[in-house]
């Protein structure tokens, strides 16, 4: 065979991947979680040892809560205090608005080893049992296949080994999207539950805007305003009147001269703040938030289902938000999710099976090579994704249109 027969044969297998079937995805998930094992056992032994971990602050805020006025949670020297009982000499500052402060508070109850695990091993399986149903049943053995493939996403293990709050806020956006449909009062209630971490939901009203979806949007103002005035009632006003002070750990962060802290970061912000400098980046920023807010509201004259204009509205949610961690992206399997949902159904396009393989490992591959590369190219999946769901149509509305 020649090297021009062996790279067109490489060609044609790379463009349909057809090979990848049910089957061999059900190994090959499984192999990844079982790689997982070790690999987390390694984190853990690192989160309780002399390393830390981001759930540091999670649980120092629990600690605090238990023992004294809950306003302390965003004093940094009570926060200190609290995360030295941990043993592992580090200190990550709380930074949530205080309506977070209901999921903190159980953590302080126990011993930081054991809230570590639970907080993280719980995660995983509530957002899992939420995730799972995006992918639609269709047969015993893709069925397999496609639980295999959400539980194993490495944005999962990510959100798992930093113990951070990507698989409650994961959770509530895939939810809500799920939900539409059926109950718009519910979606709508779900998603203002992310006024724990607003910056995730902000592409969501001019979305439901869009959709005419206005039962959604109620939902959504009541929910947000009910879940801040119980936590003005349990945690006391003066939580929100010292919550402004985890602005200026943000503002430090946000200023440091250091390009480690953007390669961390998986938005086009941060790798254009890398490349040209904050002005830059800040408009470039602003540009591409604008665009995706537009293509995913755009996208409901086009949408086949409630789910798909979800998950444009997820995909475009990667590279709309400045500041995102790639521990922030379990939400992203609900439009992969999608995607192998209706090419099952309809077929798979040219390149499609490929180019999903590849954003599903994204994630995890991204940050893997953000510091050594100096420069974190998650956009670049998170903008094919938005690709691939805006060509995906309902045939019968672009015939009547």
């Amino acid at each position: 065979m020649s090297d021009q027969d062996l790279s067109a044969r490489l060609k044609a297998n790379l463009r349909t991947l057809t090979w990848l079937d049910a089957g061999r995805v059900r190994v090959y998930a499984a192999m990844i979680l079982v790689a997982y094992i070790p690999m987390m056992v390694k984190v853990f032994r690192e989160a309780t040892g002399t390393v830390g971990s981001d759930f540091l602050a999670f649980w120092g805020t629990g600690r605090l809560l238990l023992s004294g006025p809950a306003p302390r949670v965003y004093d940094l020297a009570s926060e200190h205090a609290a995360q030295m009982a941990a043993g592992t000499g580090q200190m990550v500052a709380y930074v949530n608005p205080p309506p977070y402060l209901f999921l903190a508070a159980p953590l302080g109850l126990m011993p930081y080893a054991l809230a570590w695990v639970v907080w993280a091993l719980s995660g995983w399986a509530i957002w899992f049992l939420v995730a799972r149903r995006a992918l639609p049943n269709i047969g015993a053995g893709q069925d397999w296949a496609g639980a295999l493939v959400v539980l194993a996403f490495p944005g999962a293990y990510l959100a798992a080994s930093h113990a951070q709050n990507g698989f409650v806020t994961g959770a509530l956006l895939i939810a809500a999207v799920l939900t539409l449909r059926r109950s718009q009062a519910l979606s709508g209630a779900l998603f203002g539950l992310l006024i724990i971490k607003p910056h995730l939901a902000l592409l969501v009203p001019f979305w439901l805007a869009a959709g005419r979806k206005w039962t959604a949007i109620a939902a959504a103002a009541a929910s947000a305003t009910a879940l801040c005035l119980a936590s003005l009632a349990v945690f006391g006003l003066d939580t929100w009147r010292a919550y402004p002070q985890s602005f200026e750990v943000s503002q430090i962060l946000m200023n440091q001269p250091s390009a480690e802290f953007f390669l961390r970061m998986c938005t086009p912000y941060a790798a254009l703040r890398v490349l040209f400098g904050a002005t830059l980046a800040m408009i470039g920023q602003a540009v591409i938030t604008l665009v995706t807010g537009v293509l995913a509201c755009l996208y409901w004259r086009r949408a086949p289902s409630d789910e798909a204009a979800g998950a444009m509205l997820l995909a475009a949610t990667a590279l709309a938000s400045p500041y995102l961690f790639s521990y922030d992206l379990p939400f992203l399997i609900m439009p992969i999710a999608f995607l192998i949902g209706m090419s099952r159904r309809e077929g798979w396009r040219p390149w499609e099976k490929t180019l999903l393989v590849l954003i599903w490992l994204s994630p995890l591959a991204t940050r893997a090579a953000a510091l050594p590369l100096g420069l974190n190219f998650m956009p670049i999946p998170a903008a094919i994704l938005v690709g691939l769901v805006w060509t995906t149509w309902a045939p019968q509305k672009v015939a009547a249109a």
